[in-house]
């Protein structure tokens, strides 16, 4: 059974193919690695019926040498996307029951093309947070433990925590998550994994539960960068549902791994060395570098100079399109209602017993920059702030091709170390809130152990619909480190 578990996705897809394995027998592998791995509790619902079924008809479709570019393959769901006849929570407790009777573009796709369902993975609340701590189905506990602290139980990152933490413990192949300031980047870096935020528009939202709108981006937390671009291929596509869906085609990013990388332009920002920044991630960054110039690229010096601006303009867009977003929730038409002697009053109940305290953190901070008086001091200022940004990045592209940046400013952290300062919490995101702020696709890659033997992520990011060259600069990175380490929890169990 390890064995199976040890398989990437493009090797089991191979194997499923040629029959091999079956897409059963993969299945029930999961399943069982899913009950060993409940404590860290990735999942919110498990679904194994449901697999048993997908796995069956998948290994029908490819005993009859047909099947799609996901066929047999058991995939965790982020409890965001919409699932029709499985709940679908949003790790809250406002949507509790809510079983959606329609599916949502992105998981339609991977169900087309053979993908096999798990389950709904835990996240961080409306995928509000940066260490998947604020679920109402309590925190995820990241598989990866310190060598110096074996017994502190550590967070996999946010908001797709559930997911990441599921595909780093061999309890899912692959998972889908959402990226509104680094959601899927994040927590890839910190679970040793592949994770893709692609371009803005790249896949459809339709059917996803709301945080962002004009940030949140649906992609795929993978093993490997090979991987990574197989599911992506299934996951994006124009979507007449979602007028952000760009009408653009869908690239064979697998073809587009070839390895060679000889005149490729890396630009490295400079203002990406913060202050305080460990001398291990300096290192990385500085060792990545190195990796890619050996490969044939040229590095090149660049400036972003509004980054330092990022994260303060994120913290008043995000939280102002989440006010609107989450106004929805009422009580009225679906999930929790707590009844009051009025209207209002259910309204206020509800939402105060259904939303937990970031989720109301959030709202209340949107609520306060869009109301008059304060529209124009804050979120007019921070739109503007967006602009330059994206403006930094299009000046950035007259000399280099891709950027190559840390993709977080430390290792995993303790699950109760940060819990009561969401400043510091916020911070976690300072690399990758640019890339949403512009709409650009970008990729973190596992690249190296921290001194307590932590996984460390880089990140690439790329021209908006350019994700075959971050792939293909991805998979260089990834052959050049060389990373092999699995956390503690799955190398006693292989």
């Amino acid at each position: 059974m390890s064995d199976l578990l040890d398989l990437s996705l493009a090797e089991a897809s191979d194997k499923l193919r040629s029959r091999e394995i079956s897409a059963t027998e993969l299945t029930e592998a999961y399943i069982a690695a899913m009950a060993e791995t409940v404590d860290l509790n990735c999942y919110i619902t498990e679904t194994p019926e449901k697999a048993r079924e997908m796995a069956a008809a998948s290994d029908a479709r490819l005993a009859k040498g047909e099947g799609g570019a996901m066929e047999g393959i058991p995939i965790g769901m982020k409890d965001l996307f919409c699932t029709e006849g499985t709940l679908t929570t949003a790790a809250s407790h406002i949507l509790d029951g809510f079983v959606p009777p329609y599916e949502s573009t992105v998981s339609g796709n991977l169900w087309d093309a053979g993908a096999v369902l798990l389950g709904k993975t835990n996240l961080d609340e409306f995928a509000m947070g940066s260490a998947n701590i604020t679920s109402y189905y309590g925190a995820v506990r990241n598989p990866w433990t310190r060598q110096s602290e074996p017994d502190t139980e550590l967070v996999p990152g946010g908001s797709s925590g559930g997911s990441a933490g599921a595909v780093a413990a061999r309890a899912a192949l692959a998972a889908t998550g959402t990226d509104t300031g680094g959601s899927i980047r994040q927590p890839a870096s910190l679970t040793g994994l592949v994770g893709m935020k692609p371009t803005y528009g790249r896949c459809s939202r339709w059917g996803i539960v709301a945080f962002a709108s004009s940030l949140d981006q649906a992609g795929p937390l993978t093993r490997t960068v090979r991987d990574s671009a197989i599911m992506l291929g299934v996951m994006a596509g124009h979507d007449p549902k979602d007028s952000t869906s760009v009408d653009t085609p869908v690239p064979d990013y697998g073809a587009a791994l070839t390895g060679d990388i000889r005149g490729l332009k890396v630009g490295i920002p400079r203002e990406y060395r913060i202050d305080g920044m460990p001398e291990e991630i300096e290192a990385l960054w500085a060792q990545g570098v190195d990796w890619l110039k050996q490969a044939g690229a040229e590095i090149v010096d660049i400036s972003l100079p509004h980054t330092k601006y990022a994260l303060p303009a994120y913290y008043i867009v995000a939280p102002a399109e989440a006010s609107s977003n989450l106004a929805r929730y009422d009580g009225v038409r679906y999930g929790l209602r707590i009844d009051g002697e009025t209207l209002d009053e259910m309204y206020a109940n509800t939402r105060g017993e259904g939303f937990g305290d970031e989720v109301q953190r959030r709202v209340m901070i949107g609520t306060y920059v869009l109301s008059a008086g304060y529209y124009d001091a804050y979120y007019l200022q921070a739109q503007k702030v967006r602009t330059r940004i994206s403006e930094d990045f299009r000046n950035a592209w007259d000399s280099c091709d891709v950027l190559l940046t840390p993709a977080t400013p430390s290792a995993a952290f303790g699950v109760h170390e940060k819990f009561n300062d969401p400043i510091q919490m916020y911070l976690n995101d300072v690399f990758t809130v640019t890339g949403n702020l512009a709409g650009l696709p970008g990729i973190s890659v596992p690249a190296g152990l921290d001194k307590d033997g932590l996984p460390l992520g880089l990140q690439i990011l790329g021209r908006a619909f350019d994700e075959e060259t971050v792939l293909k600069t991805a998979a260089v990175l990834e052959e050049a480190s060389g990373f092999s380490a699995l956390p503690a929890l799955r190398a006693g169990r292989g």
